[in-house]
């Protein structure tokens, strides 16, 4: 089974790329963020024709995210980060395919920091890592992958001194994120390729993906359970070369049948 995570940044804009990506690369499950699309634009039809079931959850001009099975029922949990029922960000939805409890999520940026955006963020992954620690509980097999807005080390960023001050990179971000890897998560990527630089995201701006000045924050976690089947993960690095793409590269893992 082929899972795979995607930051699109503009479903309809870009959507000539995420159809040949799909096409080219078939993923079983497709994890979707930055919609950047209300609810009813969502492109449910052409995805149908390149067949994919969806759920979506969308936000006019910002955020949203979706879930895409290939031939798969997708049995939808929830689609809001329990915590705080006043944040209308679309940034979490959850579901249920081939048996795989799989959380998508879009994490807030967070700056400029320090200031509110910053504090959003942090609570946002307080609230994240208190459902991720009730799902851990669940015995279930889970993947919770998305665009983290993390950068968890040095290793993970091309020139670490320049980010020291930005939300992605702060002390407490990465504190953050340990404190939710304490529960036991698995980090695809770093499991299978623990020194190699591996980014997901370059930057449209100073030629960052022909020099590959780029950042690793699109993430799978994993649990016992996932993990004990992980036989392959990697970076589509060329799409994010193709034209009028997205400046995130997808990101995937294979688990073997049961």
């Amino acid at each position: 089974m082929k899972i795979a995570t995607y930051n699109v940044n503009g479903v309809n804009g870009r959507l000539p790329v995420l159809l040949r990506w799909l096409e080219e690369t078939q993923p079983d499950v497709a994890c979707l963020q930055e919609l950047k699309a209300p609810q009813e634009k969502f492109p449910e039809e052409a995805i149908k024709e390149a067949g994919y079931n969806a759920i979506w959850h969308g936000q006019k001009s910002w955020n949203g995210v979706a879930i895409l099975a290939r031939n798969a029922e997708i049995e939808e949990r929830r689609r809001v980060l329990p915590g705080d029922p006043e944040d209308l960000h679309s940034r979490y939805i959850e579901a249920v395919v081939n048996g795989i409890v799989i959380g998508c999520l879009y994490l807030p940026n967070g700056n400029p920091a320090p200031g509110p955006k910053f504090d959003y963020k942090l609570g946002w992954m307080e609230r994240f890592r208190l459902h991720a620690a009730e799902l851990w509980a669940s015995g279930m097999p889970v993947v919770l992958t998305g665009d983290y807005n993390v950068i968890p080390t040095g290793h993970d960023v091309y020139k670490p001194e320049r980010w020291v001050e930005d939300a992605l990179f702060r002390t407490e971000t990465r504190e953050a994120f340990e404190k939710l890897m304490a529960q036991g998560w698995t980090d695809a990527i770093r499991k299978l390729y623990p020194t190699e630089t591996i980014y997901t995201f370059w930057d449209y701006f100073r030629d960052a993906y022909g020099r590959n000045a780029g950042l690793r924050i699109d993430h799978f976690l994993l649990n016992p359970q996932t993990d004990a089947r992980l036989v392959a993960a990697g970076v589509d690095r060329n799409v994010r070369g193709w034209e009028k793409s997205s400046d995130h590269g997808p990101v995937w893992i294979e688990l073997a049948d049961k």
